[in-house]
Parts: structure tokens; C-alpha cells; sequence
């Protein structure tokens, strides 16, 4: 029952893509009650990553924000910390070991989890409707060039802040997903790449696309490619959105149960869940059609 949106703005770095993205998502709001949450791409900050970490789902967060400002002032070439209720965002430099960086943080509290890194990237997300992540966030107010987002019903895992979505890759920069289904095949994925040394954050089948697409990217296909592959190593069925610092694509799996439409004009390109959600957000005299069995379109600026 989840409900995921894209949008890609074809021309400029400073679309309403918060505003956007949000109108779409509470047109979508009663498929997923438990949670929302945004992957927005804005205009880069020189060569430097931003970085969101989760200081938790609760408790004194205040506290939790002080103690990333004091690791911060230990760890060169970052700035610019803000937070934000459940969240700290940074700048740090572009030769950053963003590995190590990461490591660092989340072994500062069991609670901490960086949840995204990108030249442009920035996902934020929240148990509740989308509403309330407008309430506490205010994306609409953000501007940039494309986003995804998700409002999600929990059929399986339980509603956090982890498990909500879209999810990042873990270590791939400027790379997130969001995905409504099921990936049958999940638990033998899962322990492959924990046989790897790679870390699972949730129990979320989601997560597992994250990972994969970043391993495929990793080797040197291309997001396009990458998406193809995916109906044939990922088993189930399912709609994904993934995007990319300049990218935005999406896969329908073989069976096509999960629905996923798409619009696309001189300006823009949509996709969602349901149509009403592109005709909320983008006024105007448009088609929208419905995506095709094992159908894999990319757009890239």
C-alpha cells in the first residue's frame, strides 16, 4: 500500500521540488499513515558533501546534537552544523574518508545513523503523515533539481525512523531509493552481502535495493543498466524510484502488480503510486501513462 513520487525538473537548479514532491505525497497520504520521507537533490555547496545524521527517534536530542558539535570540532574540514528535531546536517570537505567519517559517528551512539551523503543529497523523513514532516521540516520551502518520496504503510518491519524511507545507499554518494513491493528473494540478498562485511541498518526488504544498485553503480554500469539488471537478480514484485546526483529512473518488475505511472513534458518529468498525485502537485494539460511490464526508464540532466 505505500505510496512513492519523483520529480525531475529538466531546466535550472532551483525548481519547487519540495513543494512538489510534498504535494504528491499527500495526495497519496492514506496508502502509507506510518510514515514519510524525502530524498531532495539541491544546488551543490562548492565540492563539499553534506551529511544527515539521525540523532534518534526520541529522548534528549538536544544533547545528541551538542555531542556530534563536540566530535565535529575533533574531525577536520567539517562546518556548518545545524539541527534540526531528529536530525544534525553538515558540510564536510570533498577529500573527506567518508567511510571512516561514518564509522566515527554512528560509533558515538547506538542511536546515531548517517542517513544520507551527496554533493547535492538530502534525505529527511519521519513517522507520521506528510503533513508532519512539513510541520517539522518544512520542504516545501526547499529548492533543487529533482527528489523522490515515499509515504509507507508497514506490512512487515517496524515504524521507525530507520525503516521509513527513501532509503540511501550506505556509502555511495548521492544515491537513493524509494521502492514499494516485495523483493522475495531478500533474505538470501541479505546474507550474501553480510558475508561481504556490508551492514544492514533495518529489516526492510527496501534496503536492500539501496545496496545493490550502489554495488552495481560501484562496478561501472550505469544507472540504466543498473536498473535492468535488478529485474534479474531481485526476485518479486515491486515499483522502485532511484536517483542519482544528475539522475532520475525508475523499474517495474515482470509481474507489474505494484502500480506506477509517469507523465513527461518539456519541463518536467513525474512518477508515482497513482495519478492523482501528479495532477495535485502539477497543474496543467498533460497525459499520464501507466508504466509497462519490466519497463526501465532513466532521464538525466
Amino acid at each position: 500500500m505505500c505510496g512513492i513520487v519523483g520529480f525531475f525538473a529538466k531546466d535550472g537548479e532551483q525548481a519547487d521540488v519540495g513543494r512538489t514532491i510534498l504535494a504528491m505525497l499527500r495526495a497519496l497520504g492514506c496508502r502509507g499513515p506510518d510514515s514519510a520521507g524525502v530524498a531532495l537533490f539541491e544546488t551543490p555547496d562548492d565540492d563539499r558533501f553534506v551529511v544527515r545524521v539521525k540523532l534518534g527517534d526520541g529522548g534528549d536530542l538536544e544533547s545528541r546534537g551538542r555531542q556530534i558539535a563536540n566530535f565535529l570540532e575533533t574531525f577536520h574540514g567539517c562546518s556548518n552544523l545545524s539541527t534540526a528535531a531528529s536530525y544534525a546536517r553538515f558540510l564536510v570537505s570533498g577529500e573527506t574518508d567518508l567511510a571512516r567519517l561514518t564509522s566515527a559517528i554512528e560509533s558515538l551512539d547506538k542511536d546515531f545513523e548517517v542517513v544520507s551523503i551527496g554533493h547535492r543529497l538530502g534525505i529527511v523523513k519521519q513517522t507520521g503523515s506528510p503533513d508532519n514532516l512539513e510541520k517539522t521540516y518544512c520542504v516545501s520551502h526547499l529548492k533543487g533539481t529533482h527528489g523522490l518520496g515515499h509515504t509507507r504503510l508497514s506490512t512487515e518491519s517496524r515504524v521507525d525512523l530507520s525503516h521509513s524511507q527513501p532509503f540511501w545507499s550506505h556509502g555511495f554518494p548521492d544515491l537513493a531509493i524509494v521502492h514499494n513491493g516485495h523483493i522475495t528473494n531478500y533474505h538470501q540478498l541479505r546474507r550474501r552481502y553480510e558475508q561481504r562485511g556490508v551492514r544492514f541498518y533495518t529489516e526492510n526488504d527496501s534496503e536492500v535495493v539501496a545496496i545493490y544498485l550502489a554495488e552495481q553503480l560501484g562496478k561501472g554500469s550505469s544507472l540504466q543498466e543498473a536498473l535492468q539488471r535488478m529485474l534479474l537478480d531481485l526476485d518479486g514484485s515491486y515499483s522502485c524510484l532511484a536517483a542519482t546526483e544528475r539522475q532520475l529512473g525508475f523499474v517495474k518488475d515482470a509481474f507489474a502488480l505494484k502500480p506506477l505511472v509517469m507523465t513527461e513534458t518539456d519541463d518536467f518529468v513525474a512518477v508515482a503510486t497513482e495519478e492523482i498525485a501528479i495532477r495535485a502537485a502539477l497543474p496543467g494539460v498533460y497525459s499520464v501513462r501507466e508504466a509497462q511490464v519490466r519497463e526501465v526508464r532513466v532521464w538525466q540532466r
